[in-house]
């Protein structure tokens, strides 16, 4: 019973993310050629509302479900790896046409060619645990 909240809010994200457009190979393509705002605009709204959330959250000392508040360390010092992270990330968006989320989406659209992408993410999130006290952070 606990997981059905969670279950529910992925149906959800999935029926916003297919009723925007967003899964869309096409749309994604048209955002990296720069031929239509309709991703911009999603992702600026994204923005938008993270950055109020986590406005609010500071402001009002918002606590964590074990009622531990939520802080929100410094990430200023090494942009480097957010740039290189960030390349890699959008290389693959661009590639497969699709982010984590719409991958998920679209393969429950029926789309079995997004299978390969998700084994290369899982693969990749696997490399990272197992390299991850090796690497520079």
């Amino acid at each position: 019973m606990k997981a059905l909240k969670f279950i529910a809010t992925g149906i959800l994200f999935g029926i916003v993310m297919a009723k925007s457009e967003a899964v869309s190979w096409y749309r994604i393509q048209e955002m990296f050629r720069f031929q239509s705002f309709n991703m911009y605009g999603i992702i600026g709204s994204a923005i938008g509302v993270g950055i109020i959330f986590v406005l609010l959250t500071r402001k009002f000392r918002m606590k964590d479900l074990q009622g531990q508040e939520i802080k929100f360390p410094d990430k200023s010092g090494n942009w480097k790896r957010y740039l290189f992270g960030g390349t890699i990330f959008g290389l693959g968006w661009a590639i497969t046409g699709a982010c984590p989320g719409p991958l998920f989406v679209n393969l429950g659209y029926g789309y079995l060619s997004m299978l390969l992408p998700i084994i290369g993410a899982l693969f990749g999130t696997l490399l990272y645990g197992i390299l991850r006290n090796k690497l520079p952070h």
